[in-house]
């Protein structure tokens, strides 16, 4: 019989108490040790059977021709504090069918039936429930009729050999230390893991809110424990957070739109009497954070990582839900509500996003813009489309089209482009005026002027009528990349730009969060004097680890792993020395945060996610998007007959449209 590796994951030493027996949104968790398949990936998950039917009253199966409808209703919402409970002990069984891992899950059948002419099974039971007894294999042929079941309160799940699958390599030592400190830092809830901390530094006596698990702290993690293989711990954390996002949320009086997701949760536990606790969540929707921000990218990077989740496990029943298919319509909604702007770009403040802190961002930053278009894209993917959703999907499209257009065209600058600035006529009223946004040439700033090379250009970070912000944010520069939200010219220009100023933006850590850092007058004004946010340290240009795994991603679509090694090495040889920081401080990367936390967990799972995607491309190529010719041809001028409006595009000169 062949060998199934499994590995326990230690849950959070925090979390110790045990949960009441109910299904958790009509399908119950599985409660098994965290274990790992080897080889090195989940195997692709083509269909969810259950008998159990709860939560919402939705039902738990959704067979591939079927499209879920549901319609969310106010009552939805819930208590501010969470309570839900996970099943420990269940009557009904639940079986995983495991196909043959293939390129595309979609195209091929998912009925039972047709897999009697494989070579063998086997069948894993994980017995019993809060006590979860050791994992018994049994080989299963399938010349027998008959699959022997140990009793009806067995969990089975039908495990199908590939050997297609790549067996893991050998972990140099750094590696081994990392996922130690990866595993210690998940946390529990019921049982179950749901996350991990933002930092586990064991000496740190006052870690704020640094305990809790942050959306987008997790997503690096999330994509190291998918890589490995290991996919309990995300489809738990999105179900909860799902849950988390229909909950009162209010400030001052004042509550934000219904689709909006937490920025943190953390668990606790609550006395119900002398001898008996239970736990809650306790999620964070900005009216906590410093500033009183609602987190923006939170939704946006939900709806991704549910994108990530089906395309490295197979298990698409999970997007196909109907508790999921509307936690996505109400992401969009909020996303695509009518206002007054006059452009498709996200309209957000200052603080929204990983730049947490006022940092002159607010407006139509870079980074929101590529996660909500990436966002769009995921979503176009996994919407259920019926008649309850054919006007979202055209909004979803109409919007791609118009915001892919806008960005390559606007915010892109290279040496040409800053020249034609650089010679703007304006104050032009017309509709085919040149100078659109009314910028000054007076705006382009002394250093950009010496800094932008001959080779190579960047999308800008911001930009807003009179104004654009000439400084280089990597998360959004290299998420375009991804998304292919910009052209393929630009995508490989930009990586050619960040080569070309690799002792800039890479120097001894990558990589800067941007660039250049606000200094002097413009740090007091822009910043508020923040004393976190000084020259070159935290957001105001410091260097961030955990943007290694993007940048990665970024040059295994563009071809450059060559940069993707060149950065994994530089930071492979302090990271681990340094105690794994939250981020550097100089403008080049050599100390370490003054306040930066230790055994930051992104800063870990960023490593571990660049080696495991450099290692596994094929893996890889799930994650990122290629040019996607439909958005393009789509616009909502050909919809319109007044011959007062003239198409943008048709308008622009620009060589970047194609």
């Amino acid at each position: 019989m062949n060998a199934i590796k499994f590995i326990n994951m230690k849950p959070c030493c925090r979390i110790l108490f045990p949960c009441k027996n109910t299904p958790f949104l009509g399908a119950p968790f599985l409660k098994s040790s965290n274990f790992s398949l080897t080889p090195n990936r989940l195997p692709n998950f083509h269909k969810f059977h259950t008998s159990v039917h709860g939560g919402f009253g939705f039902r738990s199966v959704l067979s591939r021709t079927q499209k879920p409808k549901s319609a969310h209703t106010p009552s939805w919402g819930q208590s501010r504090i969470f309570s839900t409970t996970c099943c420990c002990n269940f009557s009904n069984s639940v079986h995983y069918l495991v196909p043959r891992v293939i390129p595309n899950v979609r195209d091929f059948s998912t009925s039972v039936e047709t897999r009697v002419n494989d070579k063998n099974f086997e069948r894993i039971y994980v017995q019993g429930g809060l006590n979860v007894k050791p994992v018994v294999v049994e080989k299963i042929n399938l010349d027998e009729n008959i699959v022997k079941k140990e009793d009806d309160d067995d969990i089975g799940c039908v495990v199908e050999e590939s050997e297609s699958l790549k067996v893991d390599k050998e972990e140099s030592d750094v590696e081994k230390e990392a996922w130690r400190l990866l595993r210690n830092a998940v946390v529990s809830y019921c049982g179950s893991p749901v996350g991990t901390l933002a930092a586990n530094d064991p000496n740190d006596k006052l870690p704020l809110n640094y305990d809790q698990v942050f959306i987008r702290d997790f997503v690096p993690s999330a994509f190291a424990f998918l890589l490995k293989g290991e996919g309990e711990i995300v489809r738990n954390f999105l179900l909860h957070t799902l849950q988390l996002q229909s909950w009162e949320k209010t400030v001052d009086c004042y509550s934000p739109g219904q689709g909006l997701m937490p920025a943190s949760f953390k668990v606790r536990s609550v006395a119900l009497d002398d001898n008996n606790f239970e736990e809650v969540l306790d999620p964070d929707f900005g009216e906590s954070a410093i500033g009183r921000v609602a987190p923006v990218d939170s939704g946006l990077w939900w709806i991704i990582l549910l994108r990530a989740y089906g395309k490295l496990t197979g298990d698409h029943a999970l997007q196909e839900r109907v508790d999921v298919q509307t936690g996505i319509k109400l992401i969009l909604n909020l996303c695509l509500s009518d206002g007054f702007d006059m452009f498709p770009s996200l309209l957000v403040t200052d603080g929204s996003c990983m730049i947490d802190r006022r940092m002159g961002i607010h407006g139509h930053p870079l980074e929101i813009q590529s996660l909500f278009y990436s966002a769009l894209r995921c979503s176009r993917e996994m919407l259920a489309v019926d008649e309850g959703t054919k006007n979202l999907v055209r909004a979803v499209n109409n919007r791609l089209s118009a915001l892919s257009f806008h960005i390559r065209e606007y915010y892109w600058v290279d040496l040409k482009k800053i020249n034609e600035i650089y010679r703007y006529k304006t104050e032009e009223y017309s509709t085919e005026a040149t100078n659109k946004f009314n910028i000054y040439p007076e705006q382009i700033p002394r250093w950009l002027m010496h800094w932008i090379p001959e080779q190579g250009g960047y999308l800008i970070g911001n930009l807003q009528p009179a104004h654009m912000d000439f400084r280089f944010f990597t998360l959004g520069n290299l998420w375009s990349i991804v998304s292919s939200l910009g052209t393929p010219k630009q995508n490989l220009a930009i990586l050619n730009f960040i080569e070309a100023k690799w002792d800039d933006l890479i120097g001894q850590m990558p990589l800067k969060i941007c660039y250049p850092a606000v200094e002097s007058e413009e740090w007091r004004i822009i910043t508020g004097s923040d004393p976190k946010n000084t020259p070159w340290s935290y957001h105001n240009g410091g260097s961030w680890p955990t943007l290694l795994w993007q940048f990665t991603l970024a040059c295994m679509k563009m071809g450059r792993t060559d940069l993707a090694q060149r950065a994994i090495d530089v930071a492979e040889q302090r990271l681990p020395q340094d105690k794994w920081p939250e981020y550097y401080d100089t403008k080049n990367g050599k100390f370490i945060g003054k306040q930066a936390r230790l055994y930051q967990t992104w800063s870990i799972a960023g490593y571990l996610s660049s080696k495991m995607l450099l290692a596994n491309p094929e893996m890889a190529a799930q994650l990122f998007w290629e040019e996607d010719y439909d958005i393009l041809e789509n616009c909502i001028c050909a919809l319109s007959k007044s011959s007062r409006k003239k198409c943008s595009r048709k308008l622009a000169k620009s060589h970047i449209l194609i």
